[in-house]
């Protein structure tokens, strides 16, 4: 029996047999192996990049898809590339797909320490119940889900310190690098055209939220392979699908109207039920959701901002594939969604990219010359979402885009082989759109005008490394004093360690998601497609 073989990876150099009817992707991915498949395998990005070293005469022809793409001579797409003969073996090499740069800090604030478990006369509590016997330690866990990252702290429950924190890839983005990707991923079968029963929707669930697993058991063992018998709570924040997964909650409701998760109460289960490797009278805590893709993250987002405690109007921004917007005080709280798409995160955008190693991420020009940094000083390969938003209003102060956002030659280079064009523009000005429109509107109904705004929380790791004016200038959040705006950093990871280290603020978050109002604002604003298209100018 034929084999494909991936010698670039520890678990793709002993091969896997050959099935025609699969594509190189499908292999990357029962072989868990690091490939860039941002619109999970239906050839839109154009990223899975591969070089076939042998075993050409097995595959199919050039794609549609693929002949736009003007490949060299070798190279193909993993989700293009179907094996159709079993005649030799096969070896595929990966474009290199370099680490994203993990945002692993939030504003690390002061916390009383009244953990849910804690040392009492030798013994391990919950609350007033005895559960173990004192080991040496209590430690917890404050866990952000993100997309395409994750990121947790270890926690002394004793005195509140951070012993490690570790940041990592999200191994899920092997299945596409959105949440619209995972949810389909559970839903469909694309191959076959059709929708998955129940039993294979719930397989394909427990086989993303098993990777994940997977991935912190062995990065607690890497850590201290001791501690884990030491480790009792583990707090777990992060988007609606990527909470719901770790729960192994279906998701598929989120991919279909009216796109509301199932069970957004918080969520409570023992270690072994969802297979963490952690002391078995521990206890894991998921930070209740607030309604449709608006998740646990953004109630920790609120949590650790403190809006929800502000005398003045203040706004609370979290910029993503899909961006949230919350804006109020401690009289009352208003949220919303966008669904701005991945342009500012490099999907779609011919040289666009994630944060990875190489990525431009700062932009100046002065006198018709580019000036750049890039991620780690490495040689750049594209520009991340920092970047791009620089090189927009760059663009726009030198007249080299007008307020229309009409590139006047059709195209412009960054570096010699790095450039933007027209199409890429538009992919921009339309997820600048989405996300200018979800504040506009929300101060709409609030009501309160923006320069009435006392301050702006930016949250999430892309927030954190923006250059603030220039978000402004191109209006992707408002005008207002620039030392009105608060980048918060993680907050996602930080409200989870604060619910982590002191118990009460789980009632504090139980009770703020029932305050919020949640709203869409394409059902109510009459208005919504004017402004989507007017916003999409300077």
């Amino acid at each position: 029996m034929n084999r494909i073989f991936f010698p670039q990876f520890k678990n793709g150099k002993g091969g896997f047999e050959i099935h025609p009817g699969l594509t190189i992707l499908d292999y990357a991915q029962k072989l868990k192996i690091k490939i860039n498949a941002e619109c999970g395998g239906i050839g839109k990005c154009g990223k899975c990049i591969i070089r076939i070293e042998k075993g050409e005469e097995n595959l199919n022809q050039l794609t549609t898809l693929e002949k736009k793409l003007n490949l060299p001579e070798k190279y193909r797409l993993a989700c293009q590339t179907r094996i159709v003969r079993n005649i030799s073996d096969i070896i595929v090499y990966i474009k290199e797909f370099g680490e994203y740069e993990i945002l692993k800090y939030g504003m690390e604030r002061k916390v009383e320490i009244c953990p849910h478990f804690k040392f009492i006369k030798g013994k391990v509590f919950k609350n007033d119940e005895e559960v173990d016997n004192y080991k040496g330690g209590i430690y917890g866990i404050a866990l952000d889900i993100g997309t395409t990252t994750i990121v947790f702290d270890i926690v002394n429950l004793e005195n509140g310190d951070i012993i490690g924190t570790i940041a990592k890839t999200n191994p899920q983005i092997l299945f596409g690098n959105d949440v619209i990707s995972r949810i389909e991923y559970t839903m469909i079968d694309k191959k076959e055209k059709k929708f998955l029963s129940e039993d294979e929707r719930r397989e394909k669930l427990f086989e993303l939220q098993k990777i994940l697993i997977n991935l912190i058991n062995d990065e607690i063992e890497k850590f201290n392979n001791e501690i884990s018998e030491k480790i009792y709570e583990v707090v777990v924040s992060g988007n609606s699908t990527m909470r719901n997964i770790f729960f192994l909650i279906d998701i598929s409701s989120l991919g279909k109207m009216p796109y509301e998760p199932l069970n957004p109460e918080s969520q409570i289960k023992k270690p072994e039920e969802l297979g963490l490797k952690i002391n078995k009278s521990g206890e894991v805590y998921g930070i209740p959701l607030i309604g449709g893709h608006i998740g646990a993250d953004i109630v920790a987002d609120i949590l650790a901002s403190e809006i929800y405690k502000e005398e003045k109007v203040c706004m609370l921004i979290d910029i993503g594939t899909n961006s949230e917007v919350v804006i109020g005080n401690k009289e009352k709280l208003i949220a919303t969604s966008a669904a701005a798409g991945g342009a500012f995160e490099g999907v779609n955008i011919s040289c666009g990219i994630g944060g990875i190693e190489g990525a431009i991420k700062e932009i100046k020009i002065i006198n018709k010359k580019v000036y750049y940094s890039t991620i780690g000083n490495k040689y750049p390969i594209g520009i991340c979402g920092s970047g791009l938003i620089d090189l927009l209003s760059e663009m726009l102060k030198n007249r080299i885009i007008n307020e229309k956002a009409r590139l006047k030659n059709g195209e412009f280079y960054i570096t010699g082989d790095i450039k933007i064009n027209q199409q890429d523009i538009f992919q921009l000005i339309t997820s600048k759109s989405a996300i200018k429109t979800s504040w506009q509107v929300l101060s709409k109904i609030y009501p309160v005008d923006i320069k009435d705004i006392d301050k702006i929380f930016i949250a999430g790791g892309f927030g954190n490394f923006i250059n603030i004016e220039n978000a402004m200038k191109i209006g992707l959040i408002p005008e207002i004093d620039i030392n009105k705006v608060i980048k918060i950093g993680n907050g996602s990871l930080e409200g989870a360690r604060e619910i982590l280290l002191c118990y009460e603020k789980r009632k504090i978050v139980e009770n703020l998601v029932q305050k919020i109002k949640h709203i869409k604002i394409n059902e109510i604003e009459p208005d919504f497609d004017f402004l989507i298209a007017s916003n999409m100018y300077f």
